[in-house]
């Protein structure tokens, strides 16, 4: 691919792609594939935007706490003794050596190099054999603290501890997501996270792309819901944190699995009409949500290079659904369909970054099934040129 300086010619051509829809095309290939516009991503994007790390239920309990990895940095969400929930780089202040992996349960998070020891909110509680360090202060050097809200049961964090609330700004998506309960949904922590070759904003698109749910996934686990049948909301205002697609289904209770239909209880508080449809819901930068009628699909997505990310996928279902005594055989059925479409993305995504790469990528037009690539780009090209504008006064 030909190298293409980060200018305003560049954030200048990024205008057309938040026109409406129909005059639209898409971001200039660069922003897949260029190290410099990833490191340019880092700060107009990652270090400012609230970010998705996990569930709330990942860690309920005094003591409880999981990691993540976002942007190059490394970081803990754990439960204090207090019952308050916070998030924290787990970067050593003596030598950078990470406290904690993983997740778990802890009293304090102990670096195994040289057994600095972090209470769990972050404080520097011992630091053994630093008596002789001149002007060594243990308030100097706590772990970072991160700004943390709750969304819907998921834990986001914010780097930037001056950053607008986010729940205010996703009221909208948040109106279309109320009969699911997300906040009372249940489902078990992934496993382990997934770690693909290609940018981040690729997965992305494609989790919200109905315009080629009726070409790519045609057959007899994808047919009930046909791309036409797509629609987009025009009203989430221009501070939307958030954005989302409805598809109606052919018939109400429809499910990815060979029945086409609910084999899981049904969110309870979902109406007539919102049965007969399915929501894809994306909060950029890193949550995407894929609603049928009984189980929440989402996955975290976390950048971590120009042309890779991590992925934490997890399956929500209603709190009853655990009851059935044929949960797991039913959970099976559904993670079998969704594994073959899945597959099919997967492949996808991978070829589109393969392209991307070349010099006769293209910056594509819409169709209008590709709403919802129009509304991710209203939402990115804002803030990066804010950020450029910014970069460019600091250098003056």
């Amino acid at each position: 691919m030909t190298s293409i300086p980060l200018d305003d010619a560049l954030f200048d051509a990024m205008e057309t792609s938040i026109l409406p829809t129909e005059e639209a095309e898409s971001l200039p290939p660069i922003c897949y594939t260029d190290a410099a516009f990833y490191e340019f991503e880092k700060k107009a994007i990652f270090s400012k935007e609230w970010l998705c790390v996990g569930r709330e239920s990942w860690a309920t309990n005094p003591g409880d706490y999981f990691t993540s990895f976002i942007a190059d940095e490394p970081l803990i969400v754990a439960r204090g003794r207090d019952g308050v929930l916070r998030a924290m780089s787990s970067v050593c202040q003596h030598r950078a050596m990470l406290v904690a992996e993983g997740s778990g349960k802890a009293r304090a998070f102990v670096c195994p190099y040289h057994h600095w020891t972090y209470a769990l909110d972050g404080t520097l509680a011992a630091a053994p054999a630093m008596e002789r360090s001149c002007k060594f202060h243990k308030e100097d050097f706590n772990l970072p603290v991160f700004a943390l809200e709750i969304w819907e049961g998921f834990v986001f964090i914010n780097f930037d501890r001056a950053a607008l609330p986010l729940a205010p700004r996703l009221a909208k998506v948040s109106e279309v997501l109320r009969g699911y309960d997300l906040p009372n949904a249940q489902g078990d922590k992934p496993a382990e996270e997934q770690r693909y070759p290609w940018n981040w904003k690729v997965m992305f698109e494609n989790n919200n792309d109905g315009y080629h749910a009726s070409k790519l996934h045609q057959g007899p686990l994808h047919d009930f819901i046909p791309s036409e049948l797509a629609k987009f909301p025009d009203d989430l205002g221009e501070d939307t944190a958030g954005y989302y697609r409805t598809n109606q289904t052919l018939h109400p209770d429809a499910a990815f699995n060979a029945t086409q239909r609910a084999v899981l209880p049904v969110f309870p508080d979902l109406t007539a009409d919102e049965r007969h449809r399915m929501v894809f819901a994306n909060v950029p930068p890193t949550l995407s949500l894929v609603m049928t009628v009984d189980s929440v699909i989402y996955l975290i997505l976390r950048a971590d290079g120009p042309e890779s990310h991590r992925v934490d996928q997890g399956v929500l279902t209603a709190p009853r659904a655990k009851a059935d005594p044929a949960y797991h055989q039913k959970m099976a059925m559904g993670f079998l369909a969704a594994t073959e479409i899945i597959d099919q993305d997967l492949h996808v995504d991978e070829m589109v970054q393969v392209g991307l790469r070349s010099r006769f990528a293209p910056r594509g037009r819409y169709s209008w099934q590709e709403g919802a690539q129009r509304l991710f780009n209203t939402w990115l090209v804002p803030r990066y040129r804010k950020a450029w504008g910014e970069a460019e006064v600091g250098k003056s």
